[in-house]
C-alpha cells in the first residue's frame, strides 16, 4: 500500500449509468408517489414532468463541470475552479461528505427497521452487520462495487416495470381518460402541479454523485457527461411512465391514503401479496447506501489527493485499487451514526446541504464559462443554464429553510 497507488478506470458507460440509476431511482419513488398525488391529484405526472426539467438545469451543469474537471471530488473540485478558494472548496468537500454519510446512516436504519417486519433480528447486530458489508463491498474495488449495485439497480427497476406490467389494463384507458391529466387554466391546478413537483425534485437528484467516481471511469470526458443525461432521461421516462400507470389505477385520494402505494397497486390488478414489491423496496434502501459511502469516500480520497486533507486519506491499496483509509473511515462514522439512529433532523438539514451545494456549482459553472468559455475537447451548454439552475436551487434552499424554521 503506497501514495504511487491511483484509482483504477474500470467503468465503462454502460456501468455509469447504472450507477447512476442506482443512486437516482432510490426507495423513496415507491412512497412518493402517493404524497404526489394529494397535492396534484390526477396532474401528478405533469408534476414529474415539471421537476425533471427543473433538475435537469443542475445536472446539465454537473454534465458539463465533470467533462471540463474529470477527477474525484467533483463539487468540491468545482468549487475550487470556480471561486479560487481551496479553504470554501474544502468546507463544500466535507459538507458532502458529511450529507451523504448521513443519507448512508439513515438509510441503514431504513433498511434495519423494514427487515424487522420479516426476520426477528436484533436492531443494533444487524446494523453492524449489514454496515460492515458495505463497506466490504466498497472496499472490494470500485468495478465490482458498482457491478452489485448495477444487478441490485436492474431489480430496482424491475419492480417498477412489473407495477407497470400487471397494471396494463389501466393503463390501456389512458387513451380515453388522458384529459384528466391536461390541466385547467386556473391558478388552485397549477398550484398543486406546482407542488407536487417541488416534492418530485427529490426523486430526480443523485446525477451529483456520478462525479465522484470520475477518476475510475473510462474515456471520462466522454463517457461521464453522457452517462449524467442519460441517466436523467431514463429516469424521467420510467417516473412518468409509473405515475401514470398509478392514477390510472387508483384514485388520487386511494394513492394519497396508502403507506405502500406502489405495493397497494399491485395487490389491486393481481390479487396476490405484494411481498415481492416490499423485498425490492429493501434492496433499493441497501443499494443507496452502499452507493452513498462509495461517494463519499471518492470525495475524501479526492480532497487529499490534492492536498486539501491529510494524505492518508489517499492511501490507494495496491491490489483493490481502492480508497482504503477513507472508505474505512466512511464506514465507521456510518456505523456509528446508524447506531445512534437519531437521524430525522441530520436528514433534513443533508437535503439542505445538498441544494446549497447545487446553488453554488451552478453558480461556479457559470464563473468558469466567463473565463473559458470553450474549452477543448469538452461539451459545452448555453450559459443560461447554470444561471437558470442556480435560481431553482437557491428557491429550493429558501423553501427548505422555511419549512425547516416551522417545524
Amino acid at each position: 500500500m503506497t501514495t504511487r497507488n491511483t484509482l483504477k478506470r474500470t467503468l465503462s458507460l454502460p456501468m455509469m449509468v447504472l450507477y447512476g440509476l442506482g443512486t437516482t431511482i432510490g426507495a423513496g419513488i415507491y412512497a412518493l408517489i402517493g404524497e404526489i398525488a394529494n397535492v396534484a391529484g390526477y396532474h401528478a405526472p405533469l408534476s414529474f414532468l415539471v421537476a425533471s426539467i427543473m433538475a435537469g438545469f443542475t445536472a446539465v451543469s454537473f454534465a458539463e463541470l465533470c467533462g471540463r474537471f474529470p477527477h474525484a471530488a467533483g463539487a468540491a473540485l468545482y468549487v475550487k475552479k470556480g471561486f479560487s478558494s481551496e479553504r470554501f472548496s474544502t468546507i463544500v468537500g466535507l459538507l458532502v461528505v458529511t450529507a451523504g454519510l448521513v443519507s448512508a446512516a439513515a438509510l441503514v436504519n431504513g433498511f434495519t427497521g423494514n427487515l424487522g417486519h420479516f426476520l426477528n433480528v436484533d436492531r443494533s447486530i444487524s446494523i453492524v452487520i449489514i454496515t460492515l458489508l458495505l463497506g466490504a463491498i466498497a472496499i472490494w474495488g470500485i468495478a465490482e462495487s458498482v457491478t452489485i449495485a448495477g444487478l441490485i439497480t436492474f431489480i430496482e427497476i424491475g419492480g417498477l416495470l412489473l407495477v407497470i406490467t400487471v397494471s396494463g389494463e389501466s393503463l390501456s384507458t389512458f387513451p380515453d381518460r388522458w384529459t384528466e391529466m391536461i390541466p385547467a387554466a386556473d391558478m388552485a391546478a397549477w398550484g398543486g402541479i406546482y407542488l407536487g413537483a417541488t416534492l418530485s425534485f427529490y426523486a430526480f437528484i443523485g446525477f451529483e454523485d456520478m462525479v465522484d467516481v470520475a477518476e475510475e471511469v473510462k474515456d471520462v470526458k466522454y463517457n461521464l457527461p453522457l452517462a449524467i443525461l442519460l441517466t436523467l432521461g431514463i429516469t424521467t421516462f420510467i417516473y412518468m411512465l409509473l405515475v401514470t400507470t398509478a392514477v390510472l389505477s387508483l384514485s388520487p385520494a386511494e394513492l394519497a391514503s396508502s403507506k405502500a402505494p406502489l405495493a397497494q397497486i399491485y395487490e389491486y390488478h393481481t390479487g396476490k401479496s405484494s411481498l415481492v414489491i416490499s423485498i425490492i423496496g429493501l434492496l433499493a434502501i441497501i443499494n443507496g447506501a452502499l452507493i452513498q459511502m462509495i461517494m463519499a469516500s471518492r470525495v475524501l480520497y479526492g480532497l487529499s489527493s490534492r492536498g486539501q486533507l491529510p494524505g492518508v486519506f489517499s492511501l490507494v491499496h495496491n491490489k483493490t485499487r481502492t480508497p482504503i483509509v477513507s472508505t474505512a473511515l466512511a464506514t465507521v462514522i456510518v456505523l456509528i451514526l446508524a447506531l445512534t439512529g437519531r437521524l430525522a433532523s441530520l436528514a433534513e438539514t443533508t437535503s439542505l446541504i445538498m441544494l446549497s451545494i447545487f446553488s453554488i456549482v451552478n453558480l461556479a459553472l457559470w464563473r468558469v464559462k466567463r473565463r473559458d468559455p470553450k474549452p477543448e475537447d469538452t461539451r459545452v451548454f448555453p450559459s443560461w443554464i447554470p444561471i437558470i439552475g442556480f435560481i431553482v436551487s437557491t428557491s429550493f434552499v429558501l423553501g427548505k429553510i422555511v419549512s425547516l424554521t416551522n417545524m
